[in-house]
């Protein structure tokens, strides 16, 4: 009788091994859902630091003109009444054909 006790505590204690080691919520489950929860968290960070630099943004466009006047300046060219435009063009490089070295200037590959 005894024998059957610790043959039946025995197989209760290896199905439980088991499961713990392989079945459903195993640590090797544990663990992958860890090494997501971190990557995730990374993700999460990076991108709530993009998220203020944008609110930063939105912010001094709505109340300052120096953020509107650089974007003016920088992406449309605009320059301000009384200023002088002087624009810089890089001579081709040799071998280069005309429409190249044109859209090279203007950042296109």
């Amino acid at each position: 009788m005894l024998r059957w006790i610790a043959l039946l505590l025995l197989l209760l204690l290896v199905g439980l091994q088991l499961k713990l080691w392989f079945g459903s919520g195993s640590m090797q489950e544990v663990d992958s859902l860890r090494i997501a929860v971190n990557k995730q968290a990374g993700d999460n960070a990076r991108l709530q630091k993009r998220n203020q630099a944008l609110a930063a943004d939105v912010h001094d466009l709505k109340h300052g003109d120096q953020a509107v006047e650089a974007r003016a300046r920088t992406e449309l060219g605009l320059i301000k009444p009384g200023e002088v435009f002087y624009q810089v063009v890089e001579p081709a490089r040799a071998g280069s054909s005309p429409a190249t070295a044109a859209s090279a200037a203007r950042g296109l590959p």
